[in-house]
């Protein structure tokens, strides 16, 4: 005897997917996370190695260090120390070391490097104030000749110094 197999077709509807509940998190979701990207931003300055090799490089006609000790700051300029400032009521003259920096600005206009050199355990609070004030400076205006020209609040002008800031341990 053949057996007949007797095959049924399952005529079964394809379930339909249901993606409200995944719709509505993504819409709750997605503008949530754009306003949350929006405050956290990070800013980042790149920091270069003083390296020992010369190479072929031509030397520059200025080596700038800024030099922080537990008794003050000190400017060289890579054979020697050329400015001394003491702390002032137990913190860095940071002013005084901005005004320098501005002469030295503007007798070497293209000079954009410059090193900052650390004694051990200082804070890291001082190392980001002197690279601050190594970065730029904030240039009074000059007073004009008649005092009717002046603003009551003109805002100090901010000064590009050395931008290239190399960080190391101090001699």
């Amino acid at each position: 005897m053949s057996r007949r197999h007797h095959y049924r077709r399952k005529d079964k509807e394809v379930p339909e997917l249901d993606i409200t509940t995944f719709l509505n998190l993504m819409v709750v979701l997605i503008p949530f996370l754009l306003i949350s990207a929006v405050f956290s931003r990070v800013t980042v300055l790149e920091l270069d190695v003083p390296t020992g090799a010369g190479g072929a490089q031509e030397k520059p006609k200025l080596t700038l260090e800024v030099i922080v000790r537990k008794k003050g700051i000190e400017i060289g300029n890579g054979k020697g120390v050329v400015a001394s400032m003491k702390k002032v009521d137990g913190k860095y003259d940071i002013p005084t070391l901005s005004k320098y920096l501005q002469k030295i600005k503007k007798n070497y206009p293209d000079k954009t490097d410059a090193t900052v050199l650390m004694e051990p355990n200082l804070e890291y609070e001082y190392l980001v104030l002197v690279m601050d004030a190594v970065r730029s400076a904030e240039k009074i205006p000059e007073r004009p000749l008649l005092d009717m020209e002046i603003k009551p609040n003109t805002p100090p002008e901010k000064v590009v110094l050395f931008t290239d800031i190399s960080v190391g341990d101090a001699p």
